[in-house]
């Protein structure tokens, strides 16, 4: 446990580090995040989705509001996840404009659960993007995320029950002409996330943390609420 806390401090005062600045990185952002999921009956099919209120500041500055669902299936005899989904994002200038671009997005993943120790729950989640942003050629864009959560109490995360979730996710640009003479790189981002969650009920938990956003021009540190909802 005591190993647990200080990687967990240690996180954490990694977040409050600052760097290169253009939009105000001193500023503290936040995610309000509702990820949700079901599978019909005992049928391996079933359906996810997320919506994600982002902001440059605690709330009021839009950086993006983004709606995403999927239709999933689950091979027999196996815990991979696969899923088909649509993504709407609507991404907001820093400041005081009120400039909006939208973006239309197709997606495939594959999510592949791993334990470790009895204690330890990692997920390998692969994720492969098609993009069609406002002003911008079709670009495409791999992801891949390790999650990890650590219950602080017994082996698995039961209802009433305090947990440590981490994720780490690197994306990757398919392109790097974008249209008009522009260019990206091929990195184009990578995603640092510690928090506390608490089950308030088997499948409905609450996770507080913060996650460090590191981009080519940016990085910066969003405050994240996520409600994970299992129905």
């Amino acid at each position: 446990m005591k190993n647990i806390t200080l990687f967990f401090t240690v996180l954490f005062l990694g977040f409050t580090q600052t760097s290169k600045a253009q939009v105000d990185e001193d500023q503290l952002g936040a995610w309000y995040i509702y990820i949700w999921s079901t599978q019909f009956n005992e049928s391996q099919w079933g359906i996810q989705g997320d919506v994600q209120y982002r902001n440059w500041d605690l709330i009021g500055d839009l950086e993006q509001l983004l709606i995403r669902g999927a239709a999933t299936y689950k091979p027999k005899n196996t815990d991979v996840k696969l899923a088909l989904g649509y993504a709407h994002i609507t991404s907001g200038a820093f400041g005081e404009s009120d400039a909006t671009a939208t973006e239309n997005r197709i997606y495939q993943e594959a999510n592949l659960p791993q334990k470790i120790g009895g204690k330890l729950s990692f997920n390998h989640r692969f994720r492969y993007e098609q993009r069609f942003v406002d002003g911008l050629d079709f670009r495409t864009r791999f992801r891949y995320a390790l999650f990890l959560t650590v219950p602080l109490k017994g082996k698995t995360v039961e209802a009433k029950s305090w947990y440590l979730s981490f994720y780490n996710e690197l994306f990757i640009n398919g392109e790097r002409d974008i249209g008009d003479g522009r260019s990206v790189e091929i990195f184009d981002r990578n995603r640092l996330f510690g928090s506390l969650g608490y089950a308030v009920k088997k499948n409905l938990k609450i996770q507080v943390g913060a996650m460090r956003q590191t981009t080519n021009n940016v990085d910066k540190t969003q405050l994240q609420l996520v409600v994970l909802h299992n129905f």
